[in-house]
């Protein structure tokens, strides 16, 4: 079987390259041929993985806008929100798949596949618990969880504590929580002082279009940037 063509698609260039690294063991059926960060995908692909970390779009008018570009043939939501209401819309909104960021590589890898054979749809695990974080996101270093570095890239960006609910589908208490857990971790004492971190940290979006990612001697990654 040929490898599948897959686009990565999100705000943030530290979180479709940590997806670049799940997918590094299994070259010979994954070959992710660009990463779009606020751009529209360039090139034909089978599959474009659309994160929806940070997803500052909205995730229902990002999905319609790949599902209406001729040069994808399929859009796969990756996602932590397995609301079932949520995961039926995704698929209205012109998603040909939808799958827990909580699969392990070779799941993700196996379900893709599958999505693109004209199998199973929706992929959420065994149990469909979200405790296991793969890839990368801004401030993981720091000690923040993938959630509450979500939660800080849309702070950054301005959004408050009721849009973010709205995003990310979490109660105002849900986000308040993890709010108190950023500043705890980052040292913030206010909101201000917690986005002027945000900003020195990488929580602002990024736009480029990064072609052809290959893995370099090493395991770095060598991307060339449109």
């Amino acid at each position: 079987m040929n490898s599948l063509r897959i686009a990565l698609v999100n705000d943030y260039e530290v979180v479709a390259r940590g997806v670049v690294g799940m997918l590094r063991s299994y070259q010979s059926r994954m070959n992710v041929v660009e990463l779009d960060l606020n751009k529209r995908v360039g090139e034909h692909v089978d599959i474009a993985l659309y994160d929806t970390f940070a997803a500052t779009r909205g995730d229902r008018a990002a999905v319609q806008e790949l599902a209406a570009n001729t040069l994808v043939e399929t859009v796969v939501v990756y996602s932590w929100n397995l609301d079932p209401a949520h995961v039926q819309a995704a698929l209205a909104d012109g998603a040909g798949g939808y799958l827990s960021k909580g699969l392990s590589a070779s799941k993700l890898v196996a379900a893709l596949e599958s999505i693109h054979a004209g199998g199973e749809r929706i992929h959420i695990g065994g149990t469909g618990k979200l405790t296991v974080s793969a890839g990368d996101w801004p401030g993981r270093e720091e000690g923040l969880t993938e959630r509450e570095a979500e939660v800080l890239a849309l702070i950054t960006q301005g959004f408050s504590n009721a849009e973010i609910a709205e995003r990310t589908h979490l109660s105002i208490n849900s986000i308040k929580t993890y709010i108190r857990n950023c500043y705890r971790s980052i040292g913030a004492n206010s909101r201000t002082n917690a986005v002027l971190w945000g900003i020195e940290h990488g929580f602002r979006p990024d736009r480029v279009r990064i072609e052809h990612p290959e893995p370099a001697p090493g395991g770095e990654q060598v991307m060339a940037r449109a």
